[in-house]
């Protein structure tokens, strides 16, 4: 089991993962990853001497292709797991982004992503199904959309 939370800021050392909502043309960007059949955010973890917004930019280009966007920070979360007994395991934060993607080219060659597929509404198939849905509905009421409920 596993708990969202989200915070103004932490310590960017502790800034493991950046996540990436993403909207092209109106419409949500998703990604589905050549293992997968569910969908997911551009997201990945901070390598090394990376900026936290560097990864991001990172993630997003690598997992849809995009070439020109504007990517703006909206807060840091952390996922805490939990097991059965509800005994807190450990807890990772990353920062949440949001993209508004202009141009949009091909997947690179080296993609771990199938294909990135664009959606009106949200889609049921998650490849996180207690994580995702959340940071959506967080960039969702931060941008004015009402579309990102799940």
């Amino acid at each position: 089991m596993y708990k969202v939370r989200f915070y103004d800021q932490v310590e960017d050392e502790l800034l493991k993962f950046a996540v990436v909502i993403s909207k092209y043309n109106g419409k949500w960007v998703f990604c589905r990853n050549k293992e997968r059949k569910t969908y997911e955010c551009p997201c990945g973890c901070r390598e090394a001497g990376e900026d936290i917004g560097q990864t991001a930019e990172r993630e997003l280009y690598g997992e849809t292709g995009a070439r020109e966007y504007e990517l703006n920070r909206i807060c840091v979360y952390s996922v805490q797991e939990y097991d059965e007994g509800g005994t807190s395991y450990e807890e990772s934060f990353g920062m949440l982004h949001y993209a508004e993607i202009d141009a949009l080219g091909e997947l690179p060659p080296d993609s771990e992503m199938e294909c990135i597929e664009l959606f009106t509404d949200l889609p049921s198939n998650w490849t996180y199904p207690e994580i995702q849905p959340l940071l959506i509905e967080k960039v969702a009421f931060i941008i004015g959309d009402d579309r990102g409920s799940v």
